[in-house]
């Protein structure tokens, strides 16, 4: 296991492979929701454009965006934020849609991608799709090069979905026309009432901007903070090939599109169409316009976190999560729940997922897990004597991927494993003359070096680090995917954050 101790609201970009460790410094406060745009009726726009890696390349692309004619509504709304909420006519990946379970969504796709493209379109596969306008495809009515096609559905069933291209995919959707669809339950007051976050850090008055409070129709779907990770590669030999195929006729009429998509051998691996340390920056960043979304997990003790997970490229990405444990929800937008006969209402029904400590990404799959951590038989105090914090005093084994468990062994407060509580970490700090002094240094999670000194360093603090935070990589399970063109560290990686219950989390940028 990869552990690192970092302070969460100064270092993001930090990473832990055995004795190697990196840090990097970036802009403060860079947790984020899902970020999207939101409503019933959405004008799309399929362009070219670059985007950008952390090895200074530049690769020639095709995606999703906000036609020049709409204005988007932002979720969250670009109050909350402090750097410019765009949505560009083209990025990678597109647009996340957030729409509510029952509405009638509407999306008018315009093509103006290159003429060697040919036609585009819009598969939607989770629900019956009606289109208007545009021409005949394999899979979907398809827009012609500067013309238009209309489709609508209606969003029957909440959960996590896909959108990408019907249209000749193999290319298309690996150069970068993909995005996902968030559908929202109707009735998530019903299952899961009352302040989301967990009372420690309500008290904090944090902004929760999760899109819900539930992911489903069910109880089991409650949770407190949510993420969405899109998973994809890219071979820059296929972009290169199309993009000479786009200069080699760039009026028309051009013949069918033909370019070579085997061998495929992606140099870069991307969340949500960034590589490390490019994910651990702001949504939005002026700097990558093409590529406004991040992958940076932040959470409390105790929350439950909804994993949203798309496999959204050609290959399987195995994402290995540090910490814990995830609970599966749902694949493709269906819970995982028991079987039980005699139960005719499906929300008394249990979630039946099974715990993963990798998720599994297959190729326009969706998977909805719930992550919860809370220190459970780490057999020491998570939180530290110089941490103040209480426990309700029982000691007795509870799950803490139930809320109504908490109770039982959980202090209701902090979420802290209580048969932990007051166990000393096991940590020999080091020796105070030989470490640089300031706010940079190992020593103990949450506490930094001075919590366990008892001749406190200048300037004299007794707890020089209180933002400390338990830092775990969670990557792909195939090696060579954390790299970026084969040099390490880069690639499908991020740095998840276990930040302290007394930390006030600014999901506003």
């Amino acid at each position: 296991m990869f552990r690192l101790l970092i302070k969460p609201s100064r270092i993001t970009r930090v990473l832990a492979i055995a004795a190697a460790a990196i840090a990097t410094l970036c802009p403060v406060n860079v947790q984020a929701a899902v970020p999207g745009i939101t409503g019933t009726s959405f004008t799309l726009s399929a362009t070219e454009n670059y985007i950008s890696q952390p090895d200074g390349a530049s690769i020639y692309s095709w995606g999703y965006g906000c036609d020049a004619s709409y204005t988007p509504t932002f979720y969250p709304a670009t109050s909350f934020y402090k750097v410019p909420v765009t949505c560009s006519t083209m990025q990678v990946p597109g647009p996340t849609l957030i729409v509510t379970e029952g509405d009638t969504i509407t999306i008018t796709l315009n093509n103006n991608l290159p003429v060697a493209a040919g036609n585009t379109s819009l598969v939607i596969p989770a629900f019956t799709v009606t289109s208007t306008g545009g021409v005949d495809g394999v899979l979907a009515k398809e827009a012609a090069h500067g013309g238009n096609v209309t489709y609508s559905f209606v969003a029957s069933k909440p959960g996590t979905y896909s959108y990408y291209s019907g249209s000749q995919p193999e290319v298309q959707v690996a150069m970068g026309m993909y995005g996902a669809i968030i559908v929202k339950p109707a009735n998530a007051a019903t299952y899961c009432p009352g302040v989301p976050h967990p009372s420690a850090t309500a008290a904090l008055n944090e902004p929760n901007l999760s899109i819900s409070t539930a992911a489903y129709d069910h109880p089991d779907s409650c949770y407190d903070r949510e993420y969405l990770f899109q998973l994809s590669e890219i071979d820059a030999n296929l972009n290169s090939a199309v993009l000479e195929a786009v200069r080699a006729c760039p009026t028309g009429p051009c013949a069918p599109l033909s370019v070579s998509t085997e061998p495929y051998l992606p140099q870069y691996f991307l969340v949500n169409g960034r590589s490390l340390p490019d994910d651990a920056d702001v949504p939005y960043t002026p700097g990558l316009v093409h590529q406004p979304y991040n992958g940076n997990p932040h959470i409390h003790p105790g929350e439950r976190m909804l994993i949203r997970l798309i496999g959204q490229g050609r290959y399987q990405h195995p994402l290995h999560i540090h910490a814990n444990h995830a609970r599966v929800l749902a694949y493709d937008g269906n819970m995982l729940l028991e079987k039980n006969p005699a139960i005719t209402d499906s929300a008394q029904l249990k979630l039946a997922g099974p715990l993963f400590y990798t998720l599994t990404s297959v190729s326009g799959q969706t998977m909805d897990s719930i992550f919860t951590w809370s220190g459970k038989d780490l057999n020491w105090d998570v939180y530290g004597r110089n941490t103040p914090h209480t426990c309700n005093g029982k000691a007795l084994s509870a799950d803490p991927y139930d809320p109504a468990q908490w109770s039982a062994g959980y202090d209701p407060v902090t979420h802290e494993y209580c048969p932990d509580h007051g166990k000393p970490i096991p940590v020999t700090p080091p020796d105070p003359a030989i470490v640089a002094n300031g706010l940079w240094y190992g020593g103990t999670p949450y506490l930094g070096l001075q919590a366990v000194n008892p001749t406190p360093l200048p300037p004299g603090a007794n707890i020089q680090n209180p933002d400390a935070a338990y830092g775990y990589p969670w990557h792909s399970h195939d090696e060579r995917e954390i790299t970026t063109n084969n040099v390490f560290p880069g690639g499908l990686m991020m740095i998840f954050l276990i930040d302290p219950p007394t930390a006030f989390l600014d999901e506003t940028l």
